[in-house]
């Protein structure tokens, strides 16, 4: 077994995107779920045995957490793999050990999933992150931890950088949580639950709630290692204590990864085939066939793939992305090309993601001479014709791959910071250009 990093090359700097001159016909591949990967990392640490995650992502979000985690104590191990994009993991449980630095990065798994495990740990742990996510919501987090007894350090900002004063255990309980800027502090919460003494029981205070197919995914990860979880009401949840079972499971596609390809058929009028798409999934990106039918777009499945076909055109519309506001990106994308403005609504805690998504949106629409509105919750998208233009990352993968979405259609947009797409897909580039073979000219 090797604990050497599987470190796949992603692009890097200024990417002028590709455009093409006939439809994209083509199949793809897509690696691991983040948001899976880190969530079974975070369990099999705390299992009662070892597990191994058979197809994991190897990105910059899942390396942040691992390292976090072997910060901590956990064994993890990298090991042979019949997958295409690195090898397996192998997780050995141990006892959570501080005195230890924790960078994460620009990844909101790591700071919120790692705050409510650091109280377990049997010393200080600081946490802390790139500068340009130190902006990201923390207050929730360090009040719940507060309210459960955990001494958190963050000199009065409510935010990171902060330390964890851990001191072997958590008792648990009852505790109230605004979970309405994002889903996470629920997960985060739930997930370390388990090793509390008396459980968890967990209420969300607040008028919204973001994401909910995230924390339905927390749930059947756990659940499916045996731990117990009611929700008496909607907003609650109870955990029992317990250990979870150590075991092996298997990744399933990154499917709001998958999102820039299978839009890729409807602006280019083609079809696009995405392999493995799980018949049932708690993942947001599950949405997309009925989101991109609404659109215009004709899907089918076959032999365990989703096919995405062009309609005859590409519909506005109003549309609600609240449970999957990840997609918002590319749904901007498609929407720039539609017979009629769309509006999308429900996705205003996106402002505070890796950059303001709506802001970077809009202001990238009209650098390319596109026309769009920032509304309460959402924004709303009037298409115009567009020209060729600096495309800006703002340090946000989905940013980046929104605007290489476009420039399938506007000859000469440039995105200034293709990297960035490391954060959850460092293949980005290698399997976009690999789609678009055989459909520039």
């Amino acid at each position: 077994m090797s604990t050497q990093r599987y470190s796949p090359a992603p692009a890097r700097g200024a990417y002028l995107a590709p455009d093409v001159a006939l439809p994209v016909h083509a199949s793809v591949t897509i690696p691991g779920s983040k948001s899976l990967t880190n969530r079974e990392l975070m369990i099999a640490a705390i299992a009662d045995g070892p597990g191994r995650l058979l197809r994991p992502l190897h990105s910059d979000d899942s390396r942040r957490m691992v390292d976090a985690l072997r910060s901590l104590g956990v064994g993890i191990e990298e090991v042979p793999s019949d997958g295409e994009f690195g090898p397996d993991l192998l997780v050995t449980p141990a006892p959570l050990t501080g005195g230890i630095t924790i960078d994460c990065g620009q990844a909101g798994t790591v700071m919120r999933f790692i705050a409510p495990l650091a109280g377990i740990a049997d010393k200080d742990v600081h946490l802390t992150a790139d500068e340009n996510a130190l902006h990201r919501p923390m207050g929730a987090m360090i009040s719940a931890l507060r309210d459960l007894g955990i001494d958190v350090d963050d000199s009065g900002t409510w935010s990171l950088p902060f330390t964890v004063r851990g001191h072997g255990r958590i008792r648990g309980g009852r505790v109230e949580i605004d979970a309405s800027g994002s889903s996470q502090f629920i997960s985060g919460l739930l997930l370390a639950a388990p090793k509390f003494d008396v459980g968890l029981h967990l209420v969300h205070t607040g008028s919204t709630l973001p994401s909910v197919p995230h924390i339905d995914m927390t749930i059947e990860c756990l659940s499916r290692r045996g731990i117990r979880i009611e929700r008496p009401a909607v907003g609650e949840w109870l955990v029992e204590a317990g250990t979870p079972r150590g075991k092996d499971v298997a990744i399933e596609p990154d499917l709001s990864n998958a999102a820039p390809f299978l839009a890729a058929a409807m602006i280019t009028g083609g079809d696009v085939t995405v392999s493995d798409w799980p018949l049932h999934s708690t993942q947001p990106g599950a949405l997309l066939p009925d989101i991109l039918h609404a659109l215009g777009a004709h899907s089918s499945r076959h032999s365990g793939a989703l096919t995405v076909r062009a309609g005859d055109r590409i519909r506005g519309l109003e549309l609600d992305l609240s449970a999957a506001s990840e997609l918002t990106p590319t749904i901007v994308g498609l929407a720039a090309f539609a017979d009629a403005p769309t509006t999308i609504r429900g996705v205003g805690h996106i402002r505070t993601h890796e950059t303001d998504r709506i802001a970077a949106l809009i202001g990238n629409l009209r650098e390319l001479g596109g026309e769009a509105e920032e509304l309460p919750d959402g924004l709303r998208i009037i298409p115009r014709p567009l020209h060729g233009g600096t495309w800006r990352a703002h340090h946000d993968h989905r940013i980046a791959t929104t605007g290489a979405l476009i420039g399938l259609r506007v000859p000469g947009v440039e995105i200034d910071d293709i990297g960035t797409t490391a954060k959850t897909l460092p293949e980005f580039t290698l399997l976009w250009e690999r789609m678009l073979k055989g459909a520039i000219a």
